[in-house]
């Protein structure tokens, strides 16, 4: 599901913020700990409380992936922020790791908030992907499952978020970036990013 030169991935699909997951993760990223130990906590003492370890391998790679697109300053924000300051964190991160998801965000929610139009449907997913194809053509190679579970994740992300209201009623709410995300972004030149986040 990805391409090794391509703009955009599937990886998502692994899960969405894994809010109580990636807390954990960034704890141990914080503590700088090795491979054994590493190991040791995620797969013997069972942190991440998973009942598989194939689950625990899937989710602590990809949130790993997406923590160390981000910083130790970032990391600390997760284990210690406020609830909006840890969610808006971890969409960080997960934009950083997933351009689809961020390109989604810039592109349609935007557009949306933009144009007055609150309500996102299941046709503004597809015509993105449509729109998706040109710019990496490993996207028309998704099958049609994967490109349904891309979208079930994305928006499961926005409700997290609270950029929609939850994932049966897509209707889009007043988001506003937290004052500590925002100058942790801000300071890091995260510019895309800051395009991404700043909805209003």
């Amino acid at each position: 599901m990805k391409g090794n030169n391509g703009l955009f991935n599937a990886e998502i699909v692994a899960g969405s913020l894994l809010e109580k997951e990636s807390k954990i993760i960034a704890r141990l990223m914080l503590e700088k700990i090795d491979d054994e130990t590493w190991h040791q906590r995620l797969f013997l003492d069972n942190l991440l409380q998973k009942r598989s370890q194939p689950t625990i391998r899937r989710q602590s790679r990809l949130i790993r992936n997406r923590l160390e697109t981000l910083y130790p300053q970032a990391w600390k924000i997760i284990t210690e922020g406020s609830s909006e300051a840890v969610t808006q964190m971890l969409l960080a991160g997960a934009i950083k790791h997933s351009r689809l998801l961020g390109d989604f965000i810039l592109k349609v929610v935007k557009e949306h908030i933009r144009l007055f139009q609150k309500q996102l449907t299941p046709r503004d997913w597809i015509k993105f992907l449509e729109e998706c194809d040109p710019i990496d053509s490993q996207v028309s190679h998704w099958s049609e499952s994967t490109k349904r579970k891309l979208g079930e994740v994305t928006f499961r992300i926005l409700a997290e978020a609270k950029i929609i209201e939850n994932t049966r009623n897509w209707k889009i709410l007043p988001f506003f970036l937290n004052p500590e995300v925002h100058n942790l972004l801000r300071k890091k030149e995260e510019t895309y990013l800051l395009k991404c986040l700043e909805l209003q």
